[in-house]
């Protein structure tokens, strides 16, 4: 179908392949959050980390945007950040800490989440749709500590990067 080409085999199912796959290297078992995860790319994020037996936990804006993550989408949590305290849900849905998450907004839900993150974790970057029409962008506090002190792994990536590998997705 048309609309197909136009999602999970478009830009942004590619997206969520190749960041999730190449750049964050998931492992069956491990714990994958992933924000904007009722977003274009987010909603694919969290069904191949599903899929390939992660344990998957979404971050997104408003209860009804959670409840459809968990009940249509299949996700293992869905946490809102708009609630204020959205960091202790974070933390009771990761109960053994994060080893990916697949970043889409920045600013303080980046920051939040890599104090929760795992040694040797990885960090997908892939979009900070918080900062693109903020008047003073923010960003992650403690950043150059938080990364060495856990060995996190960040590493930004754009989808034409892997595009000798769209087959594979």
């Amino acid at each position: 179908q048309l609309s197909h080409l136009l999602s999970v085999f478009g830009v942004a199912g590619k997206t969520a392949f190749h960041g999730l796959m190449s750049v964050g290297l998931p492992v069956p078992g491990e714990t994958v959050v992933v924000s904007a995860a009722a977003g274009s790319v987010g909603v694919y994020v969290g069904q191949i980390a599903k899929a390939i037996g992660c344990h998957v936990v979404g971050i997104a804006g408003g209860a009804e945007k959670c409840d459809w993550v968990t009940q249509e989408l299949g996700f293992d949590a869905c946490v809102d950040y708009r609630d204020p305290a959205w960091h202790k849900a974070l933390k009771s849905a990761c109960p053994a800490g994060i080893d990916i998450y697949f970043d889409n907004v920045g600013g303080s839900v980046l920051e939040t989440v890599l104090f929760r993150m795992n040694e040797k974790g990885r960090v997908v970057c892939c979009g900070a749709v918080s900062q693109y029409n903020a008047s003073a962008p923010s960003g992650p506090r403690n950043l150059p500590g938080l990364i060495v002190v856990k060995r996190l792994r960040m590493e930004g990536f754009i989808v034409m990067d892997y595009h000798k590998d769209d087959a594979k997705a």
